[in-house]
């Protein structure tokens, strides 16, 4: 009997532990608060070992099972459409309303892991692509045009409730879903336009809404989308014969519309960054301009009216001409590199794209000589080698555009086609001009000289078949020229080159003179036995190998008296 006081005081203590751990069960949050008392925390630790920290994972099931059941009320109200007498509409809107609801809830929730949001939101994307694929392409419940519009719709619900709630996870499973989505009806579908339309307003609202930039998958993905769609629209309206003829009939202005836009919003999306708000261009928004530009030149050339080429010419050179204003008035090359050199690629394509499409061969030629000059001083100086570069292949395409290249072949190889044209003249002088701008010096990068040899090649090329064709036409006046002759004039043409070549290249240190003129002296030793040899006569292959001796003797001297002067 004396024991029954201890025990009454140790089933009081053992009821006392038993009510703070029921407690516990019902507040775990309350037995890990850090203000709790000592006493608590200590009598609370055994409990919490035992139960253990709530994982990531095991957080995530009680998610996935609300997830689980949202998918399942779609799969009911889908069971009720097929099922029931009610109106398919009013099933239909429910069901719209339903995956609405859901992407509202991924926006608002509170608390709980971070990945909540996100299991929401491609909750609400679940229950709705499948929902409008069946409601638009198996019951017909919805056209196209209200399937876009529902799709159009969800976007921009996304993009409001991820602006208003700061919901990132939000943002991407709305707008992708709905690209997705847009592009998948599209095809399916057979009537592009009002998805085209949503995938515009879509790459519209990722170019310009605030907060964009920080979900580039989101914009990539928008932008892919709206390219598929417009290539497609393109291919199917050009050639319907191949596509099908299950596909509505546009007007000229809707075809033409939608790649025309792409464009306008790309470019005007680039210029407000790197111009107004001065910031660097992405990869992504280099190469998507350039495919909206190709989207748009592509849709006038197959469904403009006759002469739109020639607009369009004029408008890519009205644009270069921009593009260069902003390279050398307001990018600063050493602050925003990446946007002159972009910029500076844009308009050299787009005026050789104008060039092409709005001008005749001779002023083409005229034309890339003289921007090909002035991109050569500006490079030198601006200290900007790539300038060099654009000038040489100004140079090289408008060489190709004025037949240089056969005259060239005709005059010292083959045979020769009479007086030369005016763009020959024209691009042996912006040739000579180059080079004298280029201004070669000691120690240049290998890039450098390899344009230097070119402008150099290209100049002394031109001027040595020139000065063949005027020596044929001279003796044409006494004799009637043959092989023996033309063989002789071009072993005569090349060696009085080789040696102005390597004087030059001693006079003026120009080291690229003095490699040209050894190789021409190669090419003459060669062409003595392919054609001197072959077609000429003793006594003019007697003077051609006296002149290719003398070359060879009185080169080096020239050289070496040059740079002892």
């Amino acid at each position: 009997m004396h024991d029954l006081p201890d025990e009454i005081e140790r089933l009081e203590k053992r009821m006392e532990v038993l009510e703070r751990r029921v407690h516990a069960l019902e507040h775990p949050l309350e037995a890990r608060w850090p203000n709790a008392s000592p006493e608590r925390e200590v009598e609370s630790a055994p409990l919490a070992t035992a139960i253990g920290p709530i994982t990531p994972v095991g957080s995530m099931f009680p998610i996935l099972g609300k997830s689980l059941l949202g998918v399942a009320g779609a799969y009911l109200l889908r069971a009720i459409e097929e099922s029931s007498s009610l109106p398919k509409l009013a099933v239909a809107t429910a069901g719209i309303a339903y995956a609405f609801a859901w992407l509202v809830w991924a926006a608002r929730v509170r608390g709980g892991p971070r990945f909540t949001s996100a299991i929401y939101a491609g909750t609400s994307a679940l229950i709705l692509a499948p929902m409008v694929w069946e409601l638009t392409l198996r019951f017909k419940v919805f056209s196209p045009v209200t399937a876009a519009s529902v799709v159009a719709a969800f976007a921009i619900e996304a993009v409001v409730l991820a602006w208003r709630h700061d919901r990132s996870p939000v943002l991407r499973a709305g707008c992708m879903t709905a690209a997705g989505l847009a592009l998948a009806l599209a095809i399916a579908s057979h009537t592009l336009m009002p998805f085209v339309v949503v995938l515009l307003v879509l790459a519209a609202i990722c170019e310009f809404a605030s907060r964009m930039d920080n979900a580039p998958g989101v914009r990539l993905l928008v932008a892919l989308a709206a390219d598929a769609a417009i290539w497609i629209l393109i291919y199917v309206y050009f050639a319907p014969q191949l596509a099908g003829k299950d596909y509505p009939p546009l007007a000229r202005t809707a075809l033409l519309a939608p790649g025309v836009l792409m464009f306008f919003l790309f470019a005007a999306g680039v210029s407000l960054k790197t111009i107004l708000r001065e910031r660097p261009i992405t990869v992504f928004e280099t190469l998507q301009t350039t495919v909206a530009f190709l989207l748009a030149a592509v849709s006038v050339a197959d469904f403009g009216p006759q002469g739109c080429v020639v607009v369009l010419g004029v408008v890519c050179l009205a644009l270069a001409t921009a593009v260069y204003a902003a390279v050398f008035t307001v990018f600063e090359r050493a602050k925003e590199p990446r946007n002159a050199s972009v910029f500076a690629v844009w308009g050299a394509m787009l005026l050789l794209a104008g060039s092409f499409l709005c001008l005749p061969p001779l002023a083409i030629t005229l034309l890339l000589g003289a921007v090909a000059i002035a991109a050569t001083i500006a490079g030198i100086r601006m200290n900007w080698p790539a300038f060099q570069f654009y000038g040489m292949v100004f140079l090289l395409v408008g060489a190709a555009e004025s037949g240089s290249p056969g005259f060239l072949i005709s005059s010292l190889a083959g045979t020769p086609q009479g007086a030369p044209a005016a763009g020959i003249w024209l691009i042996a002088c912006s040739a000579i001009l180059c080079y004298a701008a280029a201004q070669p010096r000691e120690g240049e990068s290998w890039l450098l000289q390899t344009l230097h040899l070119v402008f150099a090649a290209l100049a002394a090329a031109n001027v040595a078949a020139l000065l063949i064709e005027g020596l044929m036409g001279l003796a044409a006046f006494r004799i009637q020229p043959g092989a023996h002759h033309l063989a002789f004039i071009r072993t005569l043409t090349l060696c009085v080159a080789v040696l102005a070549l390597v004087f030059g290249g001693a006079h003026w240190r120009r080291v690229e003179l003095t490699r040209l003129g050894y190789a021409a002296l190669a090419l003459v030793a060669i062409k003595i036995v392919a054609e001197d040899l072959r077609h000429g006569h003793l006594a003019y292959i007697a003077a051609s190998i006296f002149l290719v001796a003398l070359t060879l003797i009185a080169a080096p001297r020239v050289a070496r008296a040059r740079l002892k002067a």
